[in-house]
């Protein structure tokens, strides 16, 4: 059972448009981050703009403003693919797309020479060959007009607009031998072929685009190293802050440069680490940090929105009823009521307390333990309680499973709700179509700890041996997938869970607050075994022996980006 691939349904999660609202909302969108961006540059900073042909011509007004006019340094044509030849489009055929270069500031940067392979033409152009290597002879006139005119005693021809340099310099050229003087010649300068190649034009055919490209505007890595390597000293800071696939981290790491990317999308976030981890990359640190959420809430309902405005909305959208406000200053809490009627005409009634929790925190054990003390409290207690959240701790299953309480429910908000809820125009035309879904959740076999010989008598280790043993995805319901592969999705769900793992790794001392993986597997990888599309579902860890029992941390992440923990405490073998 395969998903399809055109493209893979995490591609089309991980890189669908955001911003699917036309060209005013992208230049909201894309402004204030661009000034933020010339905040965050060195004087000596550069930044390459890359957009499409929608909305790049747009974009470079914004630029102009945000930057200065003065600051704009090249427009780069990249000769990045062949678009439609169909005889049936009536048009050129698009094969290119525009990069816009621009300094922080006129003076003071930091500039290295890259270079382009020379034409298959080059030795006919450099025909001349001495010492040196081969040369090419061109003129010395100023075609600017208006330049040094003197004669060089040579008995040759002035140029008929002057030299375009001094006449020391000239003097020096004719003494280290590459100024070519003939009676009744214009002088001619010998022009060396450059070893490395010609100084590049802002004209790139020489880049291509890489196979397997996920997404429109994704950049080969050849691209990324010449803007780089010119633009960044070795050592230097380079931020992408849309990573896509994370091209522009892997080529920074790659050339010696420190880097910082980010991007809107879990999926995309850990494609990027997978990555990363596959070019064995230095330790580098990943965090879950902003709140799409609360910017797609201020979209949508303005800037001065509160979160109280978008719990109202998943409250409402979920069927509860606010609470008054004496007992919910947060806007919050809600209330569902039912009433069952038996055989005889009998009537009970029950009572659900709900709370929406807010986007720019991650739902955990406070936060259930505060739920289950206002149902057990508030306004006399309530039969249950249902917890809406938007984003979990990796260790939520683990908290759910400790709390062990028949009354408590937690429910995952469908990520893409404000985009939901923007395209229907309102509450009331997507109310009974939202699903909210239960949460995903991992479960291992227990851990094996043993002892290992060393026979090269050094530190004592041991092997700690991990087996995953079951993955449970939230609802597919809350997945932004078309209707045929959500089928798709929940039989392989069904048949093999753990094929959804993307990516799964250990910490065997884990301190509660850092995870740091000394061990890791992800698709694609056939180091520790030859199946491309799976991951293996068990590890042997060795690590420096501990006395004491261990607290291990296996922590997987799905095909859709989700994340899930078990922290396990493994006592001494």
């Amino acid at each position: 059972m395969e998903l399809e691939q055109k493209p893979t349904v995490i591609e089309q999660f991980a890189y669908s448009d955001t911003w699917s609202d036309g060209t005013a909302s992208y230049l909201t969108m894309i402004t204030p981050r661009l000034i933020l961006m010339r905040e965050l540059l060195t004087d000596t900073g550069s930044i390459y703009v890359h957009l499409d042909w929608h909305v790049g011509h747009y974009v470079k007004l914004v630029l102009d403003e945000v930057f200065g006019r003065s600051s704009f340094v090249n427009e780069i044509i990249w000769q990045a693919s062949v678009g439609d030849t169909s005889d049936k489009n009536k048009k050129f055929i698009k094969s290119h797309d525009t990069l816009f270069f621009y300094r922080k500031r006129v003076g003071g940067i930091y500039w290295e020479d890259v270079f382009q392979p020379y034409t298959d033409n080059a030795d006919q152009i450099y025909k001349y060959t001495d010492g040196r290597g081969r040369y090419q002879l061109g003129p010395c006139d100023n075609p600017g007009g208006g330049g040094y005119r003197y004669n060089l005693g040579y008995g040759e021809k002035t140029p008929s607009r002057g030299y375009s340099m001094p006449i020391e310099t000239a003097q020096q050229w004719i003494t280290d031998g590459t100024l070519v003087v003939a009676a009744n010649k214009v002088p001619l300068r010998k022009w060396y072929m450059n070893p490395n190649g010609v100084r590049c034009k802002d004209v790139w055919l020489d880049v291509g685009k890489e196979r397997g490209l996920l997404y429109a505007t994704q950049k080969p890595e050849k691209l990324l190293q010449r803007i780089i390597t010119a633009s960044c000293a070795n050592g230097g800071l380079v931020a992408d802050f849309n990573g896509g696939s994370g091209t522009t981290a892997a080529v920074a790491e790659k050339l010696g440069r420190r880097w910082i990317t980010t991007d809107l999308g879990k999926p995309a976030c850990m494609i990027m680490r997978k990555r990363l981890i596959d070019l064995e990359a230095k330790p580098f640190l990943y965090q879950a940090i902003g709140d799409y959420q609360v910017e797609a809430a201020k979209a949508m309902l303005g800037r001065d929105f509160r979160i109280g405005d978008l719990s109202t909305i998943v409250l409402s959208l979920y069927g509860a009823l606010p609470l008054p406000p004496d007992v919910n200053p947060q806007r919050n809490l809600g209330q569902i009521a039912s009433i069952a009627i038996s055989g005889a005409g009998s009537r009970k009634g029950s009572k659900t307390l709900v709370l929406a929790d807010s986007p720019n925190k991650l739902t955990g054990a406070a936060t259930l333990k505060k739920a289950i003390a206002q149902r057990d409290n508030l306004m006399g207690g309530w039969d249950r309680v249902v917890v809406l959240g938007w984003n979990f701790e990796p260790s939520i299953g683990e908290t759910i499973t400790a709390l062990n309480d028949s009354r408590l429910e937690v429910l995952v908000i469908p990520p893409d709700l404000m985009d939901r809820l923007k395209k229907k125009g309102g509450i009331d035309k997507l109310r009974g179509q939202v699903r909210f879904s239960s949460l995903q959740y991992l479960t291992i076999h227990p851990i094996e700890r043993k002892a290992v010989a060393n026979a090269q008598g050094g530190a004592a280790q041991e092997a700690l041996t991990v087996k995953l043993k079951n993955y449970v995805l939230l609802s597919p319901e809350a997945i932004n997938l078309d209707d045929a592969n959500r089928v798709k999705l929940q039989a392989i769900a069904n048949q093999e869970p753990l094929a959804l793992i993307e990516y799964w790794a250990v910490d065997p001392d884990y301190d509660g607050k850092v995870f740091r993986s000394v061990w890791q597997d992800y698709r694609g990888n056939t180091a520790n075994d030859a199946d491309a599309l799976r991951v293996v579902t068990q590890a042997v860890v060795t690590t420096p022996s501990k006395d004491g029992p261990r607290k291990v941390c296996v922590r997987v992440v799905d095909v859709f980006g989700f994340e899930a923990e078990v922290v396990v405490t493994v006592a001494v073998a």
